[in-house]
């Protein structure tokens, strides 16, 4: 039975991150910036691979995608959260819990997996250079993504089914700054064992699966390395990857260490500030990481900023120079 068919509850409101006041306004302009870093960043690195033909191989495709779901589910909890810094009562109707709720497992499901499919695809280039082209072609590539997001669809309908099983009998105080399952359970009049055991099960295979996938990938990443002979092919190897480590340990380790325990361990209060790791740092670092370190990217970067500074005719010649 649908929870909102039993439920007196219309709307919740969100408690968000603190209720000091002194703290509200730099709180705010402080995940402000965060939240404008996120989005100039991640639209930026989509514009500069869309831009730039070199950038259109398997590995910047997955990276297009990621910053598309770092823009997306960030934009999904951020502004949201910044209302409840300037707002005595930000409340959010039942309904857009629920869909904020499913958004936002939606993108977080498949973040997890578009990094494994970026961990796989460092392991072809790594250890099958010779078969890089024939693996990752663009059939395989587009089976990769539609696996991401139709894990991110299922997982996403998973989550929400089970939240919509809780009904809410007056309580609607969260104890968070967006809808998520603990804080809802919290509130909950007919949560159960089973709920918890279900969204623990659900969390565990949404990292789980993708947790594996990786650890095999630079398994047989970190062999082929060892057996290269050289010290400039093994720092050449290790530097294609660190971007992505990097990435992987911020996103897996914040998401394990908020869901993966029971909810007794960590108070609601101090689980908001785990979360808040890959839900606005995660998403903001992300295109920093991968451009900072990335000498593909910066060229490109250059490139897009030279073409801006160009007068049409010098962009002609320089198209027609590309052309030849």
């Amino acid at each position: 039975m649908a929870a909102h068919n039993t439920s007196s509850v219309i709307e919740f409101i969100l408690a968000g991150l603190t209720d000091q006041p002194g703290l509200q306004l730099p709180l705010f302009f402080l995940f402000l910036g965060f939240y404008v870093v996120t989005m100039v960043g991640n639209l930026g690195l989509i514009i500069l691979i869309v831009l730039n033909s070199h950038l259109h191989i398997p590995m910047y495709l997955f990276l297009f995608n990621l910053s598309f779901i770092d823009f997306s589910y960030s934009s999904t909890i951020v502004p949201k959260m910044l209302m409840s810094f300037v707002l005595k009562k930000n409340v959010i109707s039942y309904t857009g819990c629920i869909t904020q709720f499913f958004f936002f497992g939606f993108f977080v499901i498949s973040e997890s997996f578009i990094l494994s499919a970026m961990a796989y695809d460092r392991y072809v280039a790594i250890c099958k250079p010779l078969l890089y082209t024939v693996t990752m072609s663009p059939q395989v590539c587009l089976f990769l993504l539609l696996g991401v997001y139709g894990m991110g669809i299922l997982g996403a309908i998973a989550h929400t089914v089970n939240t919509l099983f809780l009904t809410f009998c007056g309580e609607n105080l969260l104890n968070h700054y967006m809808c998520d399952f603990l804080p809802l359970l919290e509130v909950s009049c007919n949560s159960s064992y089973m709920n918890i055991v279900v969204v623990f099960i659900l969390v565990a295979s949404d990292i789980g699966v993708p947790i594996v996938t990786i650890f095999l990938s630079y398994g047989f990443i970190l062999s082929s390395i060892f057996n290269i002979s050289s010290t400039e092919g093994r720092s050449k190897a290790f530097s294609t990857c660190s971007s992505h480590i990097i990435a992987l340990s911020l996103f897996f380790g914040s998401a394990a260490f908020a869901y993966l325990k029971p909810p007794s361990i960590i108070p609601l209060d101090q689980d908001k500030v785990c979360s808040l790791f890959y839900t606005t740092v995660v998403p903001m670092l992300n295109p920093l990481i991968y451009s900072l370190r990335n000498k593909d990217v910066k060229l490109a970067m250059k490139k897009t900023l030279g073409r801006i500074t160009l007068s049409p005719m010098e962009l002609q010649i320089e198209k027609r120079d590309e052309n030849f």
